[in-house]
């Protein structure tokens, strides 16, 4: 890979943010990234090589900085979430039971083997895309405290779970491997409390702050990688590696000059990046080869939705539940992760991506539907679906 590709990924990536721009479509960054990708990559003009060493090894720092972000936005320290988790957890399970039964169904459907894969996929909700989307919509009230818990549990568990189903010829292998990066993460997280404590860090800050050092994001990142090097160590994604890393981080809590720093780094360059390596990997012209992948896509996207509505008999209201249907993490971990252990059928890691795709226009709708619903508020209160972080 050249500077010239460098500089074409990043010029490229701006497709993200250009369709992204307008509030009303709802589109997130990554729809524009991973069509860029999609165009100059294997399937278009093949001007993007995924398979190029140095490209492929940048798009694994990305997904690990990516997954990063992702677990630190699970509102775990936010007073809510303790208060719902009892509702949060029951739902989840029966979204995810539902989508155990509907796994089998799609796999029957499309003639594969992957129904483990595919009810993960369905029973997954994205914090770093639900999240967002509330603050952005305002919303407020007791069904946003119901839907917390129940995206953080969900986006957690399979998470852990993915890497167990996708390479079952190594269930025992990557179950050990979970275990240690899991075990790492608690590590972490007793490190990051004690130097909280001890008020290690906010000097650290003070001092880095005054001279211009980032130190704390430098550490960040030094942690982050060197839980990536574990995950490859032991035979496990990189996808927990990050997620894990990010959840012991929002534990403790995240200062907020930290979380700008990390911000910048990840969507201003490695999470792009990644993006269009995973769009310039896919091979589109399968699902044209294979249209049992294009309807894989569809039942996956559609299974999604059946799977998050089902909670409307817990007396979820019905926009929430299509809300929590954001999917993100998981789908993309799927078929990055099913291409490199070559365990994907032609087309089917696309077929996961337009999955995720549906899923995501779902959770636009969902949104705009409870952003409809809800009461108009006095002018003098202001609520945040999220925490304040700790330090700064």
């Amino acid at each position: 890979m050249s500077f010239l590709d460098l500089a074409l990924v990043c010029t490229v990536a701006l497709a993200g943010p250009l369709l992204a721009t307008p509030r009303s479509w709802h589109l997130p960054v990554v729809l524009g990234e991973l069509v860029a990708g999609v165009v100059l990559g294997a399937t278009g003009f093949g001007l993007l090589h995924a398979g190029d060493p140095t490209f492929s090894f940048l798009g694994g720092c990305g997904f690990v900085l990516v997954m990063f972000v992702a677990g630190t936005h699970v509102p775990v320290r936010d007073p809510r979430l303790r208060t719902a988790l009892r509702t949060g957890i029951v739902r989840a399970v029966l979204v995810g039971v539902v989508a155990v039964a509907l796994g089998y169904v799609v796999a029957d459907v499309v003639g594969t083997s992957h129904a483990p894969v595919y009810a993960v996929m369905m029973a997954s909700s994205s914090a770093a895309i639900v999240l967002p989307a509330v603050d952005s919509l305002h919303l407020t009230g007791p069904d946003l405290v119901d839907l917390l818990p129940q995206v953080a549990v969900a986006d957690s568990l399979c998470i852990v779970l993915l890497p167990l189903v996708i390479d079952t010829a190594h269930v025992e292998r990557a179950a050990l491997g979970a275990l240690a990066v899991l075990a790492a993460g608690g590590v972490l997280y007793g490190v990051l409390r004690w130097v909280e404590d001890r008020g290690l860090r906010e000097r650290v800050h003070t001092v880095s702050e005054d001279r211009r050092f980032a130190v704390e994001l430098r550490v960040s990142l030094a942690l982050v990688f060197a839980m990536a090097a574990l995950a490859v160590a032991v035979h496990v994604s990189l996808m927990l590696a990050g997620f894990v890393s990010g959840l012991a981080v929002a534990f403790v809590g995240e200062p907020r000059r930290v979380a700008k720093q990390l911000f910048a780094v990840t969507e201003g360059f490695f999470g792009p990046l990644f993006f269009v390596w995973l769009g310039a990997s896919l091979q589109l012209r399968n699902l044209v080869s294979h249209p049992s992948m294009i309807v894989l896509g569809l039942c996956l996207g559609a299974g999604a939705t059946l799977a998050h509505l089902a909670a409307v008999v817990l007396r979820q209201s019905a926009p929430y539940s299509l809300l929590a249907t954001a999917q993100l993490g998981v789908p993309v971990a799927a078929a990055t992760v099913g291409q490199q252990l070559q365990v994907l059928e032609p087309g089917e890691g696309a077929a996961l991506v337009l999955g995720a795709l549906l899923a995501l226009a779902v959770t636009v709708v969902g949104g705009s539907l409870a952003a409809g619903r809800k009461a108009p508020e006095p002018t003098s209160t202001t609520t945040t679906t999220t925490p304040e972080p700790a330090g700064g």
